[in-house]
């Protein structure tokens, strides 16, 4: 079982800053105070729930968030806001990205009309650094990975008395971290008029992709602090190539991931995983997995061309993984230790997220043309 763990969680809130800064999240109400501001939708895909053979799928869909394309912009600008209402005066924000999260941040950092600079790892595409610059923020490509990017910009923020944003939190920068993650509550409370319901969800279980792991840490949380041991079963999702949380686990700390970095799936390209991350993530999910990159074009490909009267659905490299991890699980016999783990079969009522839509188009269909 090299691409999977099983975990036996203690499905437990530690009670610290990051846990208390979720607990009283308006993130909501925040953004539903914003220009542009939709819910994101929830699809069914009952075609390929039947050639799955499971009894339901349902997609979170964010590629068109705040046209956006990605959920980031959830965690980035409520974080701003709650930087500037105790520091209205901060000069410019400054965050490394390799690529959603950046542009998240810029358009943030538009709306308040405060300067932003960005710097981006070494593989970082054309059209993402575009995307980032668009909204007004200075780009600065390194050549780096993103874990090194991160320490960059960190050093340049104390250097230069830049406000940094980073989506990873460490040991006394876990603030700001948990204002991200409580940005992200939002796409979860959307559905609490539908599938989450306030007693026990209307699915069994849930697919997380995972870079640093702050959002898959903010959708266990809510998941914990929801339901409790009613809660859905949870799986992390991970590529192969740069699975920190899957390793940090074998390990049983945190350490950076020794796989070659080379995927498609650049959100998920991730170093170390994050402090106030990990500590949740560990205590309230149920495995860990790794997947492919052709596995996820795959699955990218799926949610293109939809079975019958599916819904289609533009996800990008990265926001394609949860569904990647599900159909790896049914597909895989080196599996059935986990399906049975958390009662994977063809009652099942699964849930996926779809991260980004085509954040990098020119890649995106290089993809679906195949």
């Amino acid at each position: 079982m090299d691409n999977y763990i099983l975990n036996y969680p203690n499905n437990k809130l530690i009670k610290n800053q990051t846990s208390s800064i979720l607990s009283n999240s308006d993130s909501l109400k925040f953004h539903q105070s914003l220009k542009g501001y939709n819910k994101s939708q929830l699809h069914e895909l009952p075609e390929l729930s039947k050639v799955l053979n499971i009894s339901n799928l349902l997609v979170k869909d964010e590629s068109s968030r705040f046209g956006l394309n990605a959920f980031k912009a959830l965690g980035a600008s409520y974080a701003v806001s709650q930087i500037l209402k105790k520091k209205p005066n901060v000069s410019a924000f400054c965050t490394a990205t390799d690529g959603n999260h950046g542009r998240a941040l810029a358009w943030s950092a538009e709306l308040y009309k405060k300067k932003c600079i960005v710097f981006v790892p070494k593989d970082t595409s054309d059209l993402r650094i575009e995307a980032i610059s668009n909204h007004g923020a200075k780009v600065e490509k390194l050549n780096l990975n993103y874990e090194d990017t991160c320490k960059h910009a960190l050093e340049m923020s104390l250097k230069m008395n830049w406000e940094l944003v980073q989506d990873a939190s460490w040991i006394n920068y876990e603030l700001i971290p948990a204002y991200i993650m409580s940005g992200y509550l939002t796409h979860l409370s959307e559905m609490e008029d539908t599938i989450n319901r306030l007693n026990k969800p209307n699915f069994d279980i849930v697919f997380l992709q995972c870079g640093v792991g702050s959002w898959a840490a903010s959708c266990i949380w809510y998941y914990l602090n929801r339901y409790g041991k009613n809660r859905p079963k949870i799986i992390i999702v991970e590529p192969v190539e740069s699975s920190g949380v899957f390793e940090s686990f074998k390990k049983g700390k945190r350490i950076s991931p020794d796989g070659s970095l080379k995927t498609i799936m650049a959100g998920l390209n991730c170093g170390i995983p994050s402090k106030s991350a990990w500590s949740i993530i560990k205590n309230g999910c149920d495995g860990f997995m790794k997947i492919t990159d052709n596995e996820v074009m795959s699955s990218m490909r799926l949610f293109h061309k939809p079975l019958k009267k599916d819904s289609k659905i533009i996800s990008g490299e990265s926001g394609a993984a949860g569904l990647a991890g599900l159909i790896k699980c049914l597909n895989d016999k080196e599996a059935e230790g986990l399906n049975k783990h958390i009662g994977l079969d063809e009652n099942s009522r699964v849930l996926v997220f779809n991260t980004e839509g085509d954040t990098d188009a020119r890649s995106f269909q290089e993809i679906i043309k195949n």
